[in-house]
């Protein structure tokens, strides 16, 4: 079946997200930096998909309301994956309450998929992490209360 898409449900997505931040600290544990960064990113896109999933579970109806619903959905883009599940406007009324919230996003918001090409300091891998990971306005806590 190769070349064809395959359906990943809501928990897949959440467990996905949860093995990324696992191999995330093994990364950074053997000083893999640039491959800890791009992994941690990959953790909240999972996350985010997880979302998605229950967005769509919720409203089946717009996934037929725009043809362009489901192409979107197919991006590794933080940002649309936030506004493709209406979460957007949450996580920025969110970071606003709480600016250790909103600086993490700030620092999760700088990943996207082309940093896979790039070199990444120790510094850079390990703030994204802490960003991600943070035990009370960690980015995956956030998510973790919508997927």
């Amino acid at each position: 079946m190769a070349g064809q898409a395959q359906v990943v449900m809501r928990a897949e997505w959440q467990d996905l997200a949860e093995e990324r931040l696992l191999d995330a600290a093994a990364l950074l544990a053997a000083q893999r930096w640039a491959a800890a960064y791009y992994i941690c990113g990959y953790a909240v896109e999972c996350g985010l998909k997880a979302c998605l999933v229950k967005y769509v579970e919720n409203k089946p109806h717009i996934v037929f309301g725009s043809k362009e619903f489901s192409r979107d959905c197919w991006t590794h883009s933080l940002t649309e994956l936030l506004k493709q599940c209406e979460l957007k406007d949450i996580r920025d009324a969110d970071g606003l309450a709480s600016p250790a919230l909103g600086l993490n996003w700030q620092t999760a918001g700088q990943w996207n998929e082309d940093s896979r090409y790039r070199k990444m300091s120790k510094a850079n891998a390990e703030k994204l992490y802490e960003a991600i990971t943070h035990p009370t306005d960690g980015v995956m806590k956030w998510i973790r209360k919508f997927w």
